[in-house]
């Protein structure tokens, strides 16, 4: 029994010791994976932190994180300038009056499109590029892209939209191609660079895809007028009847708040001057 209080001292500093050892573990496996971030926490889904109101937020990986794999989230966040992207899976009515109203403001876009939409409205897609707009790349069968591990079931995904694009509108397709639901990881982004693509996410974007249950207009302002900021990569989908009604009032008021317009084309060319 007197050996009892002997025990539980040495029992005592075996914890402590065996404690002090992991926490250093912990710190050395911090520090040597920080230079090596975009691999831990940008993978996955592409997620936003809003911190202040009218003030860009933090993405999942940092501009210059993304940077290096010809990928983007925000633009020039020292200009009052929105670039706005709309994702297009299939069509319901709602791209017409959006078109309507970015041809009113004179305002460029960039149309993510998904297979089917490309090649079930011809029409549409010729006028968006007739009116100035960017058809971009939103792959042929809308999958989960980050559990794509080959380069040739990636590339497959999004010639698919390329080819038709072409038939359609003779022309090659510029390559801008935005991950379904945002899923990617770092290997997606390597092969998007190295078959040619930028990557596009976005800085500002709302719940406006469940046709069911559409946001009101005053729910639709509230975010996107109040979450707004300098070098803004706005998502919108095509499909939304809120955004249908809203859109012209909507770049009025945005135009109001002293904000202008540019493309994806000048955001990606503006990257790489800074470079």
């Amino acid at each position: 029994m007197r050996s009892l209080p002997f025990l539980r001292v040495t029992l005592i500093l075996a914890a402590a010791f065996l404690l002090g050892r992991t926490a250093a573990q912990v710190t050395s496996f911090v520090t040597a994976s920080h230079s090596d971030q975009i691999h831990s926490s940008a993978e996955g889904n592409w997620g936003l932190g809003f911190q202040e109101e009218g003030q860009p937020p933090v993405g999942n990986a940092t501009v210059d994180e993304l940077a290096q794999y010809n990928a983007f989230y925000l633009g020039d966040t020292d200009q009052k300038r929105i670039y706005l992207t709309f994702d297009a899976g299939y069509e319901n009515g709602n791209t017409e009056p959006i078109l309507d109203a970015l041809k009113k403001h004179k305002a460029p876009a960039a149309f993510f499109v998904v297979g089917n939409f490309i090649s079930e409205n011809p029409d549409l897609i010729r006028r968006m590029v007739e009116e100035g707009h960017t058809v971009a790349n939103h792959t042929s069968t809308h999958p989960d892209m980050s559990r794509i591990s080959t380069l040739e079931a990636f590339r497959e995904e999004l010639e698919g939209v390329e080819n038709c694009y072409k038939e359609i509108t003779g022309k090659e397709m510029t390559k801008f191609y935005r991950p379904p639901q945002g899923k990617y990881n770092v290997e997606n982004l390597k092969m998007a660079k190295g078959l040619g693509y930028h990557t596009f996410f976005w800085s500002l974007a709302y719940v406006d895809w469940y046709q069911d249950d559409q946001p009101t207009k005053e729910e639709a302002f509230d975010k996107l007028l109040g979450r707004i900021h300098p070098g803004a990569v706005v998502l919108l989908h095509s499909t939304s009847s809120t955004n249908g009604e809203i859109m012209d009032e909507l770049l009025g008021k945005w135009e109001d708040m002293g904000y202008s317009f540019g493309s994806l084309e000048e955001l990606a060319a503006d990257t790489k001057q800074e470079k």
